[in-house]
């Protein structure tokens, strides 16, 4: 048996999901979590296989998260379910530590496959994202846009500033001062050459990089 845990914070989602498992019966959900914290507490207190995870939710989220739960427990693996459909989000969530991605339109089948072989010690990703990550390990390797320079944090930051979140939202989801994110935000407005908010958020829409635009 398959014991998972959900981590969504809206409600409609995780009773979708658990929906889904209910058909499957190798599978069990043993638990929910509606934020990161929830989340670190179950990686502490309880045992279960897989943790099927929205890359953005209150508190601790995105990479950041995944980062912290492989700390806590490195085996247990990570599948990442986003209303991100962009390619960054997929390589960037797997080279933190995630075992899959897929976005939250996927058919109901294709959950429950990713889940079987995520948790065989599979991974579950694109033919495309596959062939980023090969690309990223080449020597000399070419970025193909600005944003793909952003280091993890800034690009945390960014999704997080694109997501309408104040620097004093995001200092205190990510635990740190409001100055250390306001470094952040200078240094990735400066690699992406843009000079405002406003042309921050277009820059998001036009790569994909916006939840409303996926």
């Amino acid at each position: 048996m398959i014991k998972l845990v959900i981590a969504d914070d809206h409600t409609i989602v995780r009773e979708g999901l658990k929906r889904i498992v209910s058909d499957a019966p190798d599978m069990q959900v043993v638990a929910e979590a509606v934020d990161g914290n929830e989340v670190l507490r179950l990686v502490r207190e309880q045992e279960f296989d897989v943790l099927v995870q929205d890359l953005s939710m209150p508190g601790r989220s995105g990479m950041e998260l995944i980062r912290l739960v492989k700390a806590e427990r490195p085996k247990l693996r990570i599948l990442i379910l986003s209303m991100h459909a962009e390619l960054q989000y997929a390589v960037r969530s797997i080279k933190s530590g995630a075992s899959g991605y897929l976005t939250k339109d996927s058919a109901p089948g294709q959950l429950v496959e990713a889940i079987r072989k995520v948790a065989a010690g599979g991974a579950f990703i694109s033919a495309q994202v596959a062939e980023q990550l090969a690309l990223g390990a080449m020597p000399g390797s070419v970025q193909s846009a600005p944003h793909e320079v952003l280091t993890e944090r800034e690009f945390e930051v960014f999704r997080q500033l694109v997501e309408g979140d104040s620097v004093t939202d995001i200092a205190t989801r990510l635990n740190v001062s409001v100055k250390t994110v306001s470094t952040h935000k200078a240094n990735l407005m400066q690699k992406l050459g843009l000079r405002n908010q406003s042309e921050l958020v277009r820059y998001a829409m036009r790569h994909g990089l916006s939840g409303e635009d996926v």
